[in-house]
This record gives structure tokens, C-alpha cells and sequence, in this order.
């Protein structure tokens, strides 16, 4: 008995010291991390704002100001927001505590902190220099730290109770016991600090873990949450927010970006020079920036005439060619590949099994062997580019849908984001695909699939349930296939704001002008417009049948209006994409017999590819816009048409099929397949007041600027960078175990 007394003497002892060796350190751990955080999130508001505020004060808009800076202090963290021109302090929010002065603040040439006291709590005050008017000014940014203190507080509790609760119960035991399980309390406290430093601090996903370190990882994850204001509602997400967002979240990482088009084409020109074509692409707006921060490589097809001559010997490329800060890596194709890898098995395949537009897949097993070879080609390709065992790599669209498993054979540690551009159908309909269980299997390969409607993500998870073996958790969305968990997730593609191709467009009476001119147009002529390529999911024939619907109905128009259909040409190898070309070409005539004359064609085709600035021009010309699709995933030309009216006017006539109708309700919402419902669209948006356009384009502007294609990408990588961390804490605990395992 004397000996078990002693140990467990000796036991309360250790717990004694570890208490009190502990409690100050983990209280003052997590009072530094909280500080550094606010630090962090005060740089984070600057950098978001700091562009309109200079604006702003350069203006004299002290209103303006004022509610910029009230919109940046409803965060809950932030408790006020001022700028301190000398000693006097401008614009301050309601929340401002009435003893601060600028005086209080650390000010200088650099960013500064400091902490003050009002009633009783500690304040952080964040200092950052901004010029306005050529006057040196700060924009300070205040933060209350009492939530600092009471996570302390929470941290020292928790550590106290469970060290005393082991305390009382190592001293009933043996001591082999006794110091054993003392060994896996320390080892516990160790792993949660070690993630802690390693910046990992998400929850690990293991529910058998030891509660000591549990309670702090639990304080660690709500501090971790706080960081993420650079996804919070009012960021103003551009290409310099999204290399923020890589700065702070991924530092280090390496970025591989996978899809079918490059970012950089070389072709051969008539004079047998070489020219460089950049594809009008929100895909590449979007992703462009994030290999340039990271100085990344982006794998794809290469299909310019002069491509290969500009390689090196491992078919590399640095891109921008003014500017080189990534490697544009080529992947060759024969014209056999090329045939039933893209037109065979992905478009005549895929592309019409996704689209409901009741054009019937062709599935030749062929074509599917062109398209499982081409993903091994460019998952070897992916591999030797690979500098580190843990990549993170963005696979984007349904081209590559067994690339994800391939990868995930050869780099099991790597982060694969999926994005799946096109719409996801029914289990029913995708069941009747040949290859259905491989190619779910090669998707959930992915760490993350991305969809651009919750719809499509709920259609992808009854695949899943209906046709392979796994486990679906519909709480989180996520799959968990051969041991590996899938996290499937909506997140709506969108374009660049503003619009590249707005820059130096006319103002909106001159596009009018400029456009009835040339295609011979009165001046008083009403237009609408539609731009599409010649694709069955896009719906011309249905539009063209409404305008018929509309001039049959409303003779009034006669001579008034015009519809403007502007198709590119594309897959003409493809016999649907050469009949649809035929048909609308027939219509477009027919319709044109039926309700044209002396000179007036209500429905003029214009069958070419259109540069971004024509297209934009032809926006802001038009009267209204047509978006018909039958289905589709999201369709930027609704998100377009919107951006490129600056003046709020026009109107926006949207299917309801197209995933943007779920983003841009204020459109005109229309059935496609309903031609008479579409034709009193027409007339209801060519008779509707422009108060009424201006507040619903007002609408939908807001809308399309504050979920552009940067906030796209910024989402997917932001969710890549907390299942990284997630990750590390995983294989820390691991490690942890195995070295307890080892010592026991």
C-alpha cells in the first residue's frame, strides 16, 4: 500500500507541475495566436480596401466613406475602422470608443500596432499608411482582444480540469500504468502544440483521441475559423485578393493546373512567321493567377500549328511571353487521339449523356480506350512535373474525368481539385452510360469535386449511391470511396470584373450608333442580341421560334426590331453541330420570308467567331439579351451581357435551365420550350420602363461583381489549403501514436 501511495503521491506531483508548467504556456500560446490573427485579418482589410478608400478620400466623399467603412466594420471581429489625417480622425464608425484619438495610435512610415485600453478591455489598434489628396494619412483598423482573453481563460480551464481528473486517477493506480498513461496525456499536449506551430489548426477527423488534446485543438479550430475573412461577404475579389489568399493560405505550395485548352497558343502565320493567340477564356482569367503567384506549371493540350515549335526539349514553355512566371507544359496528341478522346468519347459521349437536350450519346468502346489513354498521357505528363510528393492539382472539366484516380495512384499525398464545367445529370440518365462505375471511380480520385449548382452536386451523390459501393455523408456532402474521402461542393463559375474586353468601349449611345451602321439598321431600330456557338444545348432554333412567336403576335414590331444572332461555328466534325448550322440558317430565312420586306430582316445571322470587344460592343448596342439554353452548367454570356452594361439598362431574357438563372433572378426567367412564353418575354422586356431595368440590372451587377470567376478559384483554394491542414494534423497524430505505440 505504501507503494502505491507513493506512486500515486509521485503521480500527483507530475500532475501539479505539468499543471502549472502548462496553464502558462497554453494560455499565453493561444493569446499570441489570437493577437497574430487580428494582426493577419487587420492586413487582410486593408488590402480589400485600401484601393476605394484612397478613392474615396481623394473625392471628398465623406459619406461615401463613412458607409464603406461601416460596411468593413460589420464583421463581428472588427470593432471600428477611421482614418487619422494628422491628428484628426475622419469617418469614424458608430462603434469607435469615444476616448480613442490618433494620438493613441503607433504611428509611421511603416505598418504599426499597438494596444490601448478603454473601459476596461484591451484594444488592438492596426496602423497602415495611406496617402490621400498627397497628404500622409493611416487608415487604423481596431479590434477588441477580449475574446483573446476568454479563449485564454477557456484554454486554462479545460487543461486545469483534465489534469486534475488524471491526477486523482493515476493515484488509485500501479505505477507502470500510472506513468504509462501520464506518457499519453504529454504525448496528447505535444501534438496539439505541434499543430498549432505547424499552422494546422482544423479538427482532426478521428473520434477515439485523447480529450486533453481534443479541448485545445476545439480552441485552436474556432481561432482558425476567424482567419477566413478574405472569403467573408464584402471582399472585393481580384487578381491581387487571390494571390493574397495563396500568400497566406497555400506559401510554398506548388500548383499544377490540368485542362484541354492552353492558356497560350502559337500558330503559323500566312507571312510563315509565328503568332501568339490568347484564348478569350474565363477559365484561364480565373486560374492565371494563381500559377503566376506560385510560379506553377499548367498542363495541357497542345494544339497550335506552331506549338511545337516553341518547346524545349521537354515540351515546355514559360508564359507570359513578355513576362515568363510559369511553365505552360504541351501535351501531343495524334489526330487518331484527337478523334475519339475530344469528339468521340468526351462530345459525342459525355457532352450530350450531361446536356438534357435530347440529342442521343454515342458510346463507342474505341472512342472510350482513345480517352483513357489520353488521361494516362497527361497523368504522366502531371507526374513528371511534379516537384513534391504533395501538389496541389486543379483538373478542370469532363475531358479528364479518370484523371483524378490516375494521379492519386501515383501521388497519394497530393491535393486534387476536380471541376466538373458542365452539368451533372440524374442517376437514372447517367446510368445508361457504359463506363459509368469508372468514371465515378476516376472522380472520386479527387480530394475535391467541384459543381457549379448544389443541384449537380446532389445528382453526382445519387450516382454515387446508385452504382458503386461507398459511403455517402449527406450532412458534409462528401464520399468516402476505397478508404479516401471526397468533399463535393457547388461552387458557380463566373467572369473577371470588371471585364477585360470593357476597357476602352464607346460609351453606350456610340455602340448603338456604331452597330445599327454597320449592319444597316435604322437608328430608331430596337435590338436584341444573342452570341453562342453553334451548340445544340444553346437553344437558337427555340429563340428564333419565339422572335416568329413575337412578330406573329405583336405586328406592331414589324419593322422595329431586330434580332441579332451571333454563332460561332465549332465541332463541325460532329454531323449534330453541321445539321443544327443548316436548320437555323433554313429558320432564320423562313422567318425572314414570313415577316420581313423592303430591306427589314428580323433575324440577322451572322455565322463567325466574334473578338470580346465586338461581343461587348454588341452588348451595349442591344435593347435585350436572349440566354435559351436547353441546359447548362452555368453560361457566361448571361454574366457578360450584365457586366458590360455600365449604363443599367437593357434586359436580360435567361432560361431557366442554365445554372446563372440561380444567381440572376432578376432577369427575365424563361422555358426555353415554350416558344409563346418566350415571344411575351420579348415583348414584356422591349415595353418595360427603364426605371424598372435600371433596378433590376442594378441588381444583378452587384451580384456578378461580387461573385466573379476570382472568387471562384479563391473558394476551391481556400478549401484545398483547410483539408491540407486537416491533413497535416491527421498524420501528426499518427505519428504521435505510433511513437507512444513505440516507447509502450
Amino acid at each position: 500500500m505504501r507503494i502505491i501511495f507513493r506512486f500515486g503521491g509521485i503521480a500527483l506531483l507530475v500532475a501539479a507541475i505539468v499543471i502549472l508548467a502548462v496553464l502558462p504556456f497554453a494560455t499565453s500560446f493561444v493569446e499570441q495566436w489570437a493577437r497574430r490573427d487580428v494582426e493577419l485579418r487587420s492586413h487582410l482589410v486593408f488590402n480589400s480596401a485600401r484601393d476605394q478608400v484612397a478613392g474615396l478620400l481623394a473625392s471628398g466623399d465623406a459619406g461615401r466613406l463613412t458607409n464603406f467603412f461601416e460596411r468593413i466594420a460589420s464583421d463581428e471581429r472588427v470593432l471600428a475602422i477611421g482614418y487619422c489625417d494628422g491628428a484628426s480622425l475622419r469617418a469614424p464608425t458608430r462603434n469607435m470608443p469615444p476616448s480613442f484619438s490618433c494620438e493613441q495610435a503607433a504611428r509611421g512610415e511603416a505598418v504599426s500596432f499597438s494596444t490601448i485600453s478603454s473601459d476596461g478591455r484591451d484594444i488592438l489598434v492596426s496602423a497602415f499608411p495611406l496617402a490621400a489628396s498627397g497628404r500622409e494619412g493611416h487608415l487604423v483598423v481596431l479590434h477588441d482582444l477580449s475574446y483573446a482573453e476568454l479563449r485564454g481563460g477557456e484554454a486554462r480551464n479545460y487543461l486545469f480540469l483534465a489534469l486534475a481528473g488524471v491526477a486523482f486517477g493515476a493515484s488509485a493506480l500501479a505505477a507502470l500504468i500510472a506513468a504509462f498513461i501520464m506518457r499519453r496525456w504529454l504525448a496528447s499536449i505535444r501534438q496539439a502544440l505541434e499543430s498549432a506551430r505547424a499552422g494546422a489548426a482544423g479538427p482532426p477527423e478521428e473520434e477515439n483521441i485523447i480529450p486533453l488534446g481534443q479541448e485545445i485543438r476545439d480552441v485552436l479550430q474556432e481561432l482558425e475559423a476567424s482567419r477566413r475573412t478574405i472569403d467573408a461577404a464584402h471582399t472585393d475579389w481580384s487578381p491581387d485578393t487571390l494571390r493574397a489568399a495563396l500568400s497566406n493560405e497555400l506559401s510554398g505550395s506548388e500548383v499544377i493546373v490540368v485542362s484541354n485548352r492552353e492558356p497560350y497558343i502559337h500558330n503559323r502565320a500566312e507571312n510563315g512567321g509565328i503568332s501568339l493567340q490568347i484564348p478569350a477564356s474565363g477559365l484561364v482569367s480565373a486560374l492565371e493567377p494563381v500559377v503566376r503567384a506560385c510560379g506553377g506549371t499548367w498542363v495541357a493540350h497542345g494544339s497550335g500549328t506552331a506549338d511545337r515549335d516553341t518547346v524545349d526539349a521537354n515540351d515546355r514553355v514559360p508564359v507570359p511571353p513578355a513576362n515568363p512566371s510559369y511553365t505552360l507544359r504541351r501535351v501531343w496528341l495524334t489526330d487518331e487521339e484527337q478523334d475519339g478522346y475530344y469528339y468521340g468519347a468526351a462530345n459525342e459521349g459525355l457532352w450530350p449523356l450531361c446536356h438534357i437536350a435530347f440529342v442521343r450519346p454515342i458510346f463507342r468502346e474505341q472512342d472510350w480506350q482513345y480517352y483513357r489513354s489520353v488521361n494516362e498521357k497527361f497523368a504522366d505528363a502531371i507526374v513528371t512535373e511534379a516537384k513534391r510528393e504533395d501538389p496541389i492539382i486543379l483538373v478542370q472539366d469532363y475531358h479528364f474525368a479518370l484523371l483524378p484516380r490516375m494521379i492519386r495512384n501515383r501521388l497519394p499525398q497530393a491535393t486534387i481539385v476536380t471541376f466538373w464545367h458542365i452539368p451533372w445529370p440524374n442517376a437514372e440518365t447517367f446510368g445508361i452510360c457504359p463506363w459509368r462505375e469508372e468514371i465515378i471511380d476516376g472522380l472520386l480520385g479527387s480530394s475535391i469535386l467541384g459543381f457549379h449548382t448544389q443541384a449537380h452536386c446532389n445528382n453526382f451523390l445519387d450516382a454515387v449511391d446508385s452504382y458503386v459501393e461507398s459511403r455517402i455523408n449527406r450532412e458534409t456532402d462528401s464520399v468516402t470511396f476505397g478508404g479516401e474521402e471526397t468533399q463535393i461542393r457547388p461552387y458557380p463559375i463566373s467572369i473577371e470584373w470588371p471585364p477585360t474586353a470593357l476597357e476602352g468601349q464607346k460609351p453606350v449611345e456610340e455602340c448603338r450608333r456604331a452597330v445599327r451602321e454597320r449592319l444597316g439598321l435604322p437608328s430608331d431600330m430596337r435590338i436584341g442580341v444573342g452570341i453562342e456557338r453553334f451548340d445544340y444545348t444553346k437553344g437558337i432554333l427555340d429563340r428564333m421560334q419565339a422572335i416568329d412567336v413575337l412578330l406573329s403576335e405583336n405586328p406592331e414590331w414589324h419593322g422595329n426590331f431586330s434580332f441579332v444572332q451571333v454563332a460561332a461555328p465549332t465541332r463541325s466534325k460532329l454531323a449534330n453541330y453541321r445539321q443544327l448550322q443548316e436548320e437555323a440558317e433554313a429558320l432564320a430565312r423562313e422567318i425572314n420570308e414570313r415577316h420581313g420586306g423592303e430591306g427589314y430582316e428580323p433575324i440577322k445571322l451572322l455565322i463567325r467567331h466574334h473578338e470580346p470587344d465586338e461581343v461587348f460592343e454588341l452588348f451595349r448596342a442591344a435593347d435585350l439579351c436572349i440566354v435559351s439554353s436547353l441546359h447548362d452548367g452555368m453560361n457566361l454570356v448571361a454574366k457578360e451581357f450584365v457586366a458590360a452594361r455600365d449604363d443599367e439598362e437593357g434586359v436580360l431574357i435567361l432560361s431557366a435551365f442554365a445554372g446563372a438563372s440561380r444567381e440572376l433572378s432578376e432577369a427575365l426567367i424563361v422555358n426555353p420550350y415554350n416558344a409563346h412564353a418566350m415571344g411575351q418575354a420579348i415583348n414584356r422586356a422591349l415595353t418595360m420602363p427603364p426605371a424598372e431595368q435600371r433596378e433590376r440590372m442594378r441588381l444583378m451587377r452587384d451580384q456578378v461583381k461580387e461573385r466573379n470567376v476570382y472568387r471562384w478559384a479563391g473558394q476551391m483554394l481556400l478549401a484545398a489549403s483547410r483539408l491540407r491542414k486537416r491533413q497535416r494534423i491527421r498524420r501528426l497524430i499518427t505519428a504521435g501514436r505510433n511513437r507512444t505505440t513505440a516507447n509502450a
